[in-house]
């Protein structure tokens, strides 16, 4: 077997904004196998400034990957702990090696075409015109989930927003879910929640920084509104520390993205200690391509979580690759009459 890598700039149609700052690129790895026969790939994502392994030997990392890959997929995995998205791509290219199409790891009734998952839809941050334009287009496409960052503009605007979404559709109507990004400072954080809590939201993402486990804590207990934990799964690798962390926090629900957390096996261990502790949970994808997020997509539909989830974002990039891949009406099909550019993967290895 021959592994190879290489990277790829994927290109945002417009400038999205979050409360880290404006995203104009994102960076994305392939991992390549070949054994002669069959190609295998899988997408390495990773987010500057939020991945654990975004460090300056994560090129070199990858390149020992290739040339380590007779270890296999389980001692890879337990190799690259600390690089979560590599054991993301790892999973995946010897998925997709194995598999009679590279493209197809899970094979299900989402890869048939025959039931859809439910996803929300994602509200960039930006001016109020730009972002009230965005929940109309949203709700035109027929979305009963929206998705909104906050954290960025002046929170007496945002909240203009969501007060002009509740004064058009009830909760019934449409779940609102916002994602702070840990914009809020611990001290105003209750008193913002509480304010936003008048509006039926669904839950809000990491209201507060990572690492505030005390204040988290304390949050979390006193919150009108329900807290779902995403950057604060990131860097905890060991199961045990991942069971003291909920333990300790007690978060409503936590948010697995899989290039952020050490791919399937990650997630599966995050599921299995929240649910011992009767936290919810659902998948969010991490500006992947359509590679990554169809491995996602696939394996999240195998879980059976009917709740909406995060996996609205293939039609971010002016030069993502054509795949299968389709939303309609707040769903995500995998449908027959679209398909994989032709020599996809060999074209990657050029």
């Amino acid at each position: 077997m021959q592994a190879t890598y290489k990277k790829f700039i994927l290109d945002f149609k417009r400038p999205s904004g979050t409360s880290r700052g404006i995203l104009v690129q994102k960076e994305t790895w392939f991992l390549i196998l070949n054994d002669n026969q069959n190609y295998g790939i899988g997408e390495c994502g990773i987010l500057r400034g939020l991945s654990i392994d975004d460090v300056d030997s994560y090129e070199d990392k990858l390149k020992w990957t290739c040339e380590n890959i007779h270890l296999g997929k389980d001692a890879l995995w337990e190799a690259l702990i600390e690089f979560p998205s590599i054991q993301f791509g790892v999973e995946q290219a010897f998925l997709s090696l194995s598999a009679d199409n590279p493209f197809e790891l899970f094979s299900s009734e989402f890869t048939g075409n025959q039931q859809p998952i439910a996803i929300n839809g994602l509200i960039w941050m930006g001016d109020e015109k730009f972002m009230h334009d965005q929940i109309a287009q949203k709700l035109k496409e027929g979305f009963s989930c929206i998705k909104m960052k906050i954290g960025a503009i002046d929170f007496d605007t945002e909240i203009k927003l969501l007060a002009s979404i509740r004064e058009k559709y009830d909760a019934s109507e449409i779940e609102l879910r916002v994602d702070a990004n840990g914009a809020f400072k611990p001290e105003n954080a209750l008193q913002n929640l509480e304010i936003l809590s008048k509006f039926s939201l669904h839950s809000i993402e990491q209201p507060i920084k990572q690492g505030q486990f005390a204040a988290m804590s304390n949050l979390c207990e006193a919150t009108p509104l329900p807290i779902a934990l995403d950057e604060e799964l990131i860097g905890v690798f060991d199961v045990t520390k991942k069971r003291e962390l909920l333990q300790t926090i007690r978060p409503q629900y936590i948010i697995l993205k899989p290039s952020l957390v050490g791919g399937f096996r990650g997630c599966k261990e995050w599921i299995e200690v929240a649910e011992e502790m009767n936290i919810d949970w659902w998948v969010t994808s991490a500006l992947e391509s359509n590679v990554g997020l169809n491995a996602i997509a696939q394996w999240t539909y195998t879980l059976q979580n009917p709740m909406p989830q995060g996996l609205g974002t293939g039609s971010l990039y002016t030069n993502n690759f054509d795949s299968p891949l389709t939303v309609e009406n707040g769903q995500l099909y995998y449908s027959k009459e679209k398909s994989w550019k032709n020599n996809l993967i060999k074209d990657l290895c050029i």
